[in-house]
């Protein structure tokens, strides 16, 4: 049943102003909230470490998981609360793909902050076919045609081409399909029958949990993989493998994680989500501001064992604007880890619907949908009406900036333009099945996996 909203009013005066905080009149103040061992986690680190939480009159524990399963497993049951979650996570238990549930988000957690890594014996036979620059570096973004005759010639010797992603519903998963497919390369594609993922692929994708990465592919049980960030950069320390793209050279400013809670506790909660939204949305700030001015300190946080537990140096590889690829070749990388600047947390449902486009792609959705229907499971999950209600408290009470929130916005993001992603395809959010026809390998219109064939 849901509950009306109301609070009480308190001033709290800050360092130099006073500032007017809402306390809202919580239905559940002590909370578990899960996470996996990456650096997107940082808003919820930071909301617990800054009292952000504490500020709200909530008491947070916070959990790592053993992988992504896991961890939704523990948000459907009630174990957790809420949970740093991929992007496609709550929009499969929608729709029923996996696990069922009706999971929402009200908030987006980052932008960018992937990249797909290959072993060093990889990326020794792929350098001959990846243009330089005039100071004889690597041309970026890399192509997967680069990689392309690599895998033939496996292929060829009957030797499967394998690699890893993190999760079936995963950015990773759908990253690294779309560097292979606007590349030449046929990924796989998935059927009821079959939920390999591996119908008709060149390249064998396989699951591996993120920070078992580095060890798999130098075990040569995978040649590469995607992942978030510190596992690309760990390879790279490690002296194992060289990270060939990432996730913003791939998709400039592409959605990323999202926090996400069941819909029951929404409406059994409404005060407790908007509060634990408007630590998050805090969290995110700070993360931003003064041009990522707090990345050095949100460093040291995530570094902690309790929190990614991976090398000071490895985290602010990435996190302070940087990207090493092969070993000494660090390049500017200002906007891979993107936390409140572009509206990065405002959970648009034109979002929602590129995962859904990439689910349908490959077979995860394996009848043709209407356009409607991708709107309207957009709006099931994607909550920007609980996103506004925490944003306009927060404004009120002096902590964030009026300008800084797309108060007008339909939900939908302007169409990214065809500049902006590797294959020179345009996406619009309005137009989910133009777009997917529109992409070259990967099924459209009507067409389904029958057996190991693509029919219609």
């Amino acid at each position: 049943m849901t509950k009306t909203l109301h609070w009480a009013l308190a001033t709290t005066f800050l360092m130099g102003a006073p500032a007017m905080a809402q306390t809202l009149d919580l239905e559940k103040e002590d909370l578990t909230f899960g996470f996996i061992k990456l650096t997107d986690m940082a808003p919820l680190a930071v909301a617990y470490e800054n009292g952000y939480f504490e500020d709200e009159g909530l008491f947070v524990t916070l959990e790592a998981q053993a992988n992504w399963k896991v961890l939704l497993d523990g948000v459907i049951g009630g174990q957790l609360d809420g949970a740093h979650m991929l992007a496609g996570q709550p929009l499969a238990a929608t729709i029923g793909y996996g696990t069922e549930a009706h999971i929402i988000t009200p908030f987006s957690m980052d932008l960018n902050g992937n990249g797909i890594t290959v072993s060093n014996e990889i990326w020794d036979q792929m350098k001959p076919n990846v243009p330089l620059m005039d100071d004889g570096r690597p041309q970026h973004p890399i192509s997967a045609s680069a990689l392309a005759p690599v895998v033939e010639d496996y292929n060829d010797r009957g030797e499967p081409f394998n690699m890893g992603m993190v999760f079936p519903v995963s950015t990773h998963n759908y990253e690294i399909r779309y560097w292979l497919a606007a590349g030449g390369l046929e990924p796989g594609y998935y059927s009821p029958q079959d939920i390999s993922g591996q119908i008709g692929a060149d390249v064998l994708l396989s699951v591996t949990p993120p920070p078992q990465m580095p060890a798999t592919m130098e075990a040569g049980t995978i040649y590469g993989y995607a992942v978030g960030e510190p596992w690309n950069q760990q390879a790279v320390f490690k002296g194992i493998g060289v990270p060939v793209i990432t996730d913003y050279d791939m998709w400039k400013n592409n959605p990323e994680k999202v926090f996400g809670i069941t819909k029951e506790f929404a409406e059994e909660n409404p005060n407790t989500t908007i509060a634990l939204t408007k630590a998050l949305i805090r969290a995110a700030i700070w993360l931003d501001e003064n041009d990522n001015a707090n990345r050095p300190e949100a460093v040291e946080i995530l570094a902690r064992s309790e929190y990614v537990g991976a090398d000071y140096d490895v985290i602010a590889n990435s996190m302070t604007g940087f990207f090493e690829f092969e070993k000494g070749d660090v390049r500017p990388a200002p906007d891979f880890n993107v936390f409140f600047r572009y509206n990065a947390t405002y959970p648009f449902y034109s979002d929602a619907i590129w995962y859904l486009t990439q689910m349908r792609r490959w077979g995860q959705i394996p009848e043709a949908k209407s356009d409607e229907w991708f709107f309207e499971t957009a709006r099931d999950v994607y909550r920007p009406d609980i996103y506004l209600e925490a944003a306009r408290m927060l404004v009120d009470e002096g902590f964030a900036n009026e300008a800084d929130f797309p108060w007008d916005s339909d939900g939908f993001k302007a169409p990214t333009p065809a500049a902006d992603i590797i294959d020179g395809i345009p996406y619009d959010g309005r137009q989910p099945n133009a777009y997917l026809d529109s992409l070259p390998i990967g099924l459209k219109g009507s067409q389904t996996i029958v057996g190991s064939e693509i029919q219609g």
